[in-house]
């Protein structure tokens, strides 16, 4: 079976139109959300809209005026470097070229991580993604813009490709950053405040969905969320993807069979990027997986996936090169693994994310403020 998009209503909206909702409203020119004097899209990292509902007694402010309709759709990859790129330019992931976790860079044929490894790996950030940034498009309009993030982030390479044109302000716990962003909307009128909340999905993937931890977490982050929102200000809370729980035994090692003719594996264990030698033939290699890995993970080409769209109605140049020539999406509640020492490190992640599930793409897309109905 080949690698097949799942079907979605026409009406479906996409994180990728986020930033075009937010300088429409700014403007008093949207069809879906009132006008705001300022706006605040506060991102909750890792926070499906099916988890966000399974735990809703958790979560009440986020969840008492939530309805169905309330909720967007995810990139492909489903994961951190390729959505929160296109929520924070407004294109997909084939136009931004962030196009996985960990990617080939073809000009000196080695795997870059796209989230961590921007220095240590030598990417640079005004070249790699070269999409303008919601916070360059504000700027270009006059318009103050700020980042509120953890420190930590301040200055990496991710920040400074994805938030270019925001001035970063650093606080600790998420009750501060709301507090923060919330303050610079109101004293900064017309201005974009990016408010961004890891925490979810850091407990996810250390520890699960069900956990103490996770579901503390989520409490922590309605709890700053509850907060009075300053009059005027508009706030627009979403995600950049869902998770899923993997459990022991739906984690597949690959046997040194299946590595014949692959030159490195990216990606990771929910979306492989698989490359292949000069002299293998991705479509052979693709059939081998896909015989191999039946009813465990969906497998097609690179070329298959950017013609049916995966990437994006357009994919550049650029993004095509770091795409793999094997593409292997694990199925339900799996994770494909390649064996190697490395890889094996990553399989303590409980929560993990990349696929095709309607829990790893379907996110929350809430309003609140000048925004709530």
């Amino acid at each position: 079976m080949s690698l097949i998009l799942p079907s979605e209503s026409v009406a479906a909206r996409s994180v990728v139109g986020v930033a075009d909702d937010v300088f429409a409203a700014l403007r008093g020119e949207s069809a879906s959300l009132p006008r705001a004097g300022s706006v605040v899209l506060a991102i909750i990292d890792g926070l499906g809209a099916i988890s966000l509902r399974a735990h809703a007694g958790h979560a009440r402010a986020l969840t008492s005026g939530m309805a169905k309709k309330d909720v967007a759709h995810s990139v492909f990859p489903s994961t951190t470097a390729a959505a929160l790129t296109s929520i924070l330019t407004g294109v997909w992931p084939g136009q931004h070229g962030l196009v996985g976790y960990r990617v080939l860079d073809p000009a000196r044929g080695i795997l870059v991580n796209q989230l961590t490894g921007w220095e240590s790996e030598g990417l640079d950030p005004a070249t790699w993604q070269a999409a303008p940034t919601v916070f360059e498009r504000a700027r270009a309009e006059g318009r103050p813009t700020f980042a509120v993030g953890v420190a930590a982030y301040a200055a990496s390479g991710f920040t400074r490709a994805t938030l270019r044109g925001a001035e970063f302000v650093a606080a600790q716990t998420p009750a501060e950053r709301v507090e923060v962003a919330y303050d610079l909307a109101e004293r900064h009128p017309g201005s974009l405040i990016y408010c961004y909340l890891p925490e979810a999905d850091k407990a996810g993937h250390r520890y699960g969905l069900d956990s103490v931890q996770w579901v503390s977490a989520l409490e922590e982050i309605d709890a700053a969320l509850s907060r009075r929102v300053p009059p005027g200000v508009g706030v627009l809370v979403t995600s950049d993807h869902g998770m899923v729980d993997v459990p022991v035994h739906r984690q597949v090692v690959l046997e040194a069979e299946h590595l014949d003719g692959v030159r490195h594996i990216g990606g990771e264990p929910r979306m492989l990027h698989v490359y292949v030698e000069p002299d293998a033939d991705a479509a052979v290699v693709a059939e081998r997986w896909r015989r191999d890995l039946e009813g465990l993970a969906d497998v097609g080409t690179g070329q298959e996936a950017i013609a049916s769209g995966f990437f994006g109605p357009e994919v550049t140049s650029a993004a095509a090169s770091r795409i793999g020539d094997v593409l292997v999406v694990a199925r339900g509640n799996g994770a494909v693994y390649d064996g190697t020492a490395a890889d094996q490190r990553s399989r303590g992640m409980i929560g993990q994310h990349g696929g095709l599930t309607p829990e790893e793409r379907q996110v929350p897309l809430l309003r609140f403020g000048a925004f709530a109905r």
